[in-house]
């Protein structure tokens, strides 16, 4: 046999044991490996630190460079919830596989006392037991060790079922945190793609990027302005109808009524006019665009905000948006092609609505904020001369 080399044997040990303590050397440092614990402490300590961030950010003056600015924040700080979720869901895993093991110990356990138990039934109960014995020692041993067998029994039962029920929790907790994690993702795609819509729009142009801020600012107003008249935008139900024009939606509908339009946080049923007016048009040519597409997709408006571009793309479709003169109104309808209309103000229209025909001197409309708004006489509710802009939208 081969003579082993003590100093060689001591050092081996040694490196081992540092490996098993999580200790080893790089460079000319230690490092300490991290455990679950702590890499979610460092993890939420940066989250805390993004944060802290992206709030003095959107205190200050909104810029160009500041936007970017909060989109590389925003991004850094999605990237981080993702690998918080991520470990998240490691550690949880692992606890996870320990409770399977100690479900089977439990279960086996269990098992083994059911079949004691059964032999013990074949040989009589525990009043024959007892009576049987030769003297009262060994009948106060027997009832002692019956007593003890029953408590331990209901302790294993206990036990299992508190397996049991953690087991369950954790499993529950283990799809929250994937669907979480799904979400996050999508959040972190979004984002990614604000900010590369925002660089293409504006050509990195602080002047454009102004000028269109202003226009956003503006028609967010004017929107709330509307809603603000109509008491507000409660969330309604059942109000998608079909019939041969096409589809009737309502923005305050309670299937995307509190969806977000892009990043902005503003909801369809308070904002979300124009775009409800687009998937309505959409509809009528046969292409299936609902209001819940248009606000999930970042690239449909300007930066962080609620205003909608005049091109973008959803569900594979182009869209594109003209401002033509009010003038054409009449003949557009002639042709069979419905138009949205912008009420009140020409720049910053305080509510868009679909005009579908006209019928003599009456025009028909699908109002997306009124409630059954489908097929309404627009001089129910407006009059013509609060037609101020139109808007025309080809796919």
């Amino acid at each position: 046999m081969k003579k082993i080399n003590p100093k060689r044997l001591f050092f081996a040990i040694l490196f081992s044991l540092l490996l098993a303590a999580g200790l080893f050397k790089v460079g000319s440092h230690f490092v300490v490996a991290q455990t679950p614990d702590e890499k979610l402490q460092e993890l939420n300590d940066q989250i805390k630190q993004y944060e802290a961030e992206l709030s003095r950010l959107k205190s200050q003056s909104n810029t160009l460079s500041n936007q970017i600015a909060q989109f590389d924040a925003q991004i850094r700080l999605t990237t981080l919830k993702i690998q918080e979720t991520q470990e998240k869901i490691l550690l949880l895993g692992g606890r996870i596989d320990q409770l399977e093991v100690s479900l089977e110990a439990l279960t086996e356990a269990f098992s083994t006392r059911a079949t004691e138990i059964y032999k013990m039934t074949r040989l009589g109960d525990s009043l024959i037991l007892l009576i049987t014995a030769s003297d009262l020692n060994e009948a106060v041993s027997r009832y002692y060790y019956l007593h003890k067998i029953q408590e331990a029994d209901r302790d294993l039962l206990v036990r299992l079922q508190e397996a049991q029920d953690v087991y369950e929790e954790e499993k529950v907790d283990q799809e929250d945190l994937h669907a979480q994690l799904e979400q996050q993702g999508q959040v972190l795609g979004a984002q990614k793609a604000a900010k590369a819509n925002l660089l293409a729009v504006t050509k990195n142009d602080e002047k454009k990027y102004q000028d269109l801020l202003s226009q956003a600012v503006a028609q967010k107003n004017a929107f709330l302005r509307f809603v603000s008249g109509q008491g507000g935008a409660s969330i309604l139900e059942n109000q998608t109808t079909h019939d041969d024009w096409g589809y009737y939606y309502n923005q305050r509908d309670s299937q995307w009524g509190n969806n977000s339009l892009g990043l902005s946080g503003l909801s369809v049923a308070n904002y979300g006019c124009l775009i409800t007016s687009v998937s309505m048009i959409a509809s009528h040519h046969g292409i299936n665009i609902k209001p819940s597409d248009i606000a999930s997709n970042p690239d449909a408006f300007f930066g962080s905000t609620a205003f909608m571009l005049h091109q973008y793309e959803v569900n594979n479709v182009d869209v594109r948006v003209q401002v033509p003169s009010v003038s054409i109104l009449d003949s557009e309808l002639a042709a069979g092609r419905p138009v949205i209309a912008g009420l009140y103000n020409e720049y910053s229209p305080e509510h868009f609505i679909v005009i579908l025909r006209k019928e003599g001197d009456q025009y028909i409309m699908h109002d997306p904020f009124l409630e059954n708004g489908a097929n309404r006489l627009l001089t129910d509710r407006y009059n013509v001369s609060d037609i101020k802009t139109l808007r025309l939208v080809s796919f």
